[in-house]
């Protein structure tokens, strides 16, 4: 496969390129100051023509082929700049589940980083069993009544808006009993907490409580009980190749660690194989979504595979490094939730083993 630029990529490469030695420098890449304002590079992004480039125009993207998306993405990351906000897994799930109307009303804002969204998806007790989630939408008339308690919600204390889901249904079995809301997060009932991590971060994660909230009828996303489906397109992406930027940056992580040492340690020789390893394996999933071949349990292995590279370049920082770098050592200590966030690793080998080995588990 070539993986060289052709013409139009390169001069947009270039214009990236440019662009971002002028303003990537105004934007912190880590700590609460990285995460509260993320909305601003959102935004400087979009402003400048570098956002939403495969979405849909119509929507205020550019229908550009995904090539362009691992382009910003590389080139953020050789500037040393923030990653692109990662929307684009709640953009699908939309765009494939959500009526005209509900695109036409949400999906300009969400691209162009006007309007704030977080996802209420995983619960106490029904992280990677999420069909097992005990929020509930009664319907009253025209609004459904909310209860229940979300976790580990990215952005919540920022978010406009919650693409969320409840149960709907608890006669029937559990993953046809699930719908999907838009649930603006000023409404009345709705308690956002923060939750500090490990690394020291305090605004990325939040608990949000639901107390008798009430929510328009017009903001269920499909039919009463199709919330499983949309969750499954939702999780599908989010595990993708396309939401893998991070690729650009395990390997200047890398090269930064072999330039600290004379001779490289076992943690860091690995390091480098597993992130060249994942960059092939990206570039081949890029290479056939530009054939028009759609992956779906697929996902699992890119997710499996992220994890992987993610905590090994994590022990190889710390190999090299110890914990006299604070910026390596908060990414070595954020490396860890890998194997949980977006479904654990057990979990995948799960989807891997049944759905694409065809095993009996």
């Amino acid at each position: 496969m070539d993986y060289r630029d052709s013409p139009d990529e390169a001069q947009f490469r270039a214009r990236l390129r440019a662009w971002l030695a002028d303003n990537a420098k105004d934007f912190p890449t880590s700590g609460d100051e990285y995460w509260s304002r993320q909305g601003e590079w959102h935004q400087a992004l979009y402003g400048a023509g570098f956002f939403g480039l495969s979405w849909p125009k119509r929507f205020g993207g550019h229908d550009l082929p995904p090539v362009y998306d691992v382009i910003l993405d590389e080139e953020l990351a050789k500037a040393g700049a923030p990653p692109r906000p990662s929307l684009g897994y709640l953009l699908h799930g939309l765009c494939r589940h959500g009526s005209a109307e509900l695109q036409e009303r949400f999906l300009p804002g969400m691209i162009d980083g006007t309007q704030r969204w977080c996802q209420g998806f995983s619960e106490p007790g029904a992280g990677s069993d999420l069909a097992s989630l005990r929020t509930a939408a009664v319907r009253e008339g025209d609004e459904y009544v909310i209860n229940g308690h979300k976790i580990w919600t990215s952005y919540s204390d920022i978010a406009d808006w919650c693409l969320l889901l409840a149960r709907t249904d608890p006669d029937v079995p559990r993953h046809r009993g699930i719908s999907a809301f838009i649930v603006p997060m000023d409404t009345p009932g709705i308690v956002q907490r923060p939750l500090k991590m490990i690394s020291g971060i305090t605004t990325e994660f939040g608990q949000v409580t639901f107390d008798d909230v009430r929510v328009p009828a017009g903001n269920i996303v499909g039919a009463p009980g199709d919330g499983w489906a949309m969750a499954m397109t939702v999780v599908g992406h989010e595990r993708e190749p396309s939401t893998l930027g991070y690729v650009a940056r395990y390997a200047k992580t890398v090269q930064s660690l072999v330039s600290r040492v004379d001779e490289p340690t076992d943690e860091l020789a690995l390091a480098a194989v597993e992130t060249e390893m994942l960059r092939l394996h990206v570039r081949r999933r890029l290479s056939e979504q530009l054939d028009g071949v759609s992956h779906t349990s697929e996902g699992s292995l890119d997710k499996l595979l992220m994890t992987w590279t993610e905590q090994t370049v994590g022990h190889a920082s710390v190999s090299v490094a110890g914990t006299s770098d604070p910026e390596l050592l908060s990414s070595y200590l954020y490396s860890r939730a890998q194997s949980v966030m977006g479904g654990t690793s057990q979990i995948q080998k799960n989807i891997i083993a049944s759905r694409l080995l065809g095993l009996g588990v």
